[in-house]
């Protein structure tokens, strides 16, 4: 799905956000399965706890984010260090709100698909289009910073909505999200619906993707998981996902100026 940079825009940085390729999409899926693993680590493992969770790994994306807007030019591991950043402090923020607060997993995604859609729409109404290739500016960063974060979020409460209220477990719950990314990729080479629509419901899906899978690898037997190490299993996925990005090369997407 990297066609969607094709429009023109005005250049006022040098962007700072990947081409989006095979490579982009699985590097993704295992940022957000570490993100899973990761946050319950800290929260369950580490008995933290959720608010106090939430409360290092918001700490730790903003250093990221700050570092990330700051850079003058694209660094792939910079990139992804906040890229996972989102996906753990959603992770905890998630579960937050769904467990602590009470509001339930409908409630907590309802709650956060709105406000998904209202980024995106007080994006598009400030800088008049949600395209990546639009990602050339403070302004337009900030936005898409602040999209990724509530669409992670939303991820973590919709996966575990989708394995536990549903009653599909983690291994149902993952291959439902992965059937929707199979339509999402299926739309982008069959069809003509806007680029940009598809890549922000791709991204959307592969966060309760890694989510469900996540939870698979962690969760107790009788849970129906695999009951593997967080320490391990996060361990392991941050360790692919710097292998991946060391051997595999990336660059910025190309922006027309």
């Amino acid at each position: 799905m990297d066609q969607y940079y094709k429009s023109a825009v005005d250049t006022e940085q040098a962007s700072k956000v990947p081409e989006v390729t095979l490579g982009f999409w699985i590097v993704k899926i295992l940022a957000t399965t570490l993100g899973e693993t990761g946050g319950d680590a800290v929260t369950m493992s580490m008995n933290l706890g959720y608010l106090a969770g939430t409360a290092i790994f918001a700490a730790i994306f903003a250093a990221a984010a700050t570092a990330q807007m700051s850079a003058k030019r694209f660094h792939p591991l910079l990139y992804w260090a906040v890229i996972v950043a989102t996906t753990t402090v959603g992770t905890t923020l998630a579960d937050f709100v769904d467990r602590s607060l009470g509001i339930g997993y409908l409630g907590g995604s309802s709650l956060l698909a709105a406000l998904l859609v209202a980024s995106l729409a007080l994006w598009h109404r400030t800088m008049g289009t949600v395209s990546i290739a639009s990602i050339n500016s403070k302004s337009a960063e900030t936005f898409y910073w602040v999209t990724i974060m509530f669409s992670q979020t939303l991820g973590t409460a919709l996966g575990d909505w989708m394995a536990d209220s549903t009653g599909l477990g983690y291994a149902g719950g993952a291959l439902v999200f992965a059937a929707g990314l199979a339509v999402v990729t299926a739309a982008y080479f069959l069809t003509k619906i806007s680029r940009t629509v598809l890549f922000w419901v791709a991204f959307v899906l592969t966060r309760p993707l890694g989510a469900t899978v996540g939870d698979f690898l962690d969760k107790p037997l009788d849970h129906g998981g695999l009951a593997l190490s967080r320490y391990t299993a996060s361990a392991s996925l941050a360790a692919i996902m710097v292998l991946l990005i060391v051997l595999v090369p990336q660059r910025s997407g190309e922006h027309p100026a």
